[in-house]
């Protein structure tokens, strides 16, 4: 969000130098900066022992599959926590563990991603009303069903990942 107005006096903001960040919107009246934000969310490949992921079609994202699980933190959740209960919510799968896979900032919604994988034994998908359809594909052919790699693409970043960390080879 960028910040126009005091969100406390709902003064106008004009900018003001904030030290090594440059112009920030400054609120004159409450003496107060006003620095950009953005949304946090998670977003998680699922593998199994067969080297599948689990891809997602949403509606409201797209009528193709082309995602994998995300979801936003809630205040008072730490990202781990929201993955855990994405996954679990979406999919119907309870996770034992996950793996760091760093952020990705997603520019078309001013979101940061905080990346994980997390492995499950092949299961049967209890999908909530959120995720249309979802399916396990295997991870040599999940980069046709995604969404076009591009900058910010976390779901693509991680499978890029996934196929590295297991030494596999994206087929054609």
């Amino acid at each position: 969000m960028k910040y126009k107005f005091c969100s406390q006096c709902g003064s106008g903001l004009k900018p003001k130098m904030a030290g090594d960040d440059g112009e920030v919107p400054f609120c004159y009246e409450c003496k107060k900066y006003w620095f950009d934000s953005f949304e946090s969310c998670v977003i998680v490949l699922v593998y199994n022992e067969f080297d599948e992921i689990v891809v997602c079609m949403q509606d409201y994202i797209s009528k193709v599959y082309g995602t994998i699980t995300a979801g936003y933190i809630l205040p008072g959740e730490n990202a781990e926590e929201t993955a855990y209960r994405e996954v679990e919510e979406e999919l119907g799968i309870k996770l034992d563990n996950l793996h760091y896979g760093g952020t990705y900032w997603f520019e078309d919604g001013d979101k940061l991603m905080h990346a994980f994988m997390a492995y499950s034994p092949k299961c049967e998908l209890k999908l909530s009303q959120e995720v249309n359809s979802a399916q396990w594909v295997k991870a040599t052919k999940a980069h046709k069903v995604l969404f076009p790699d591009s900058p910010g693409n976390a779901a693509m970043g991680l499978l890029k990942q996934y196929v590295k960390m297991k030494n596999l080879q994206f087929e054609d």
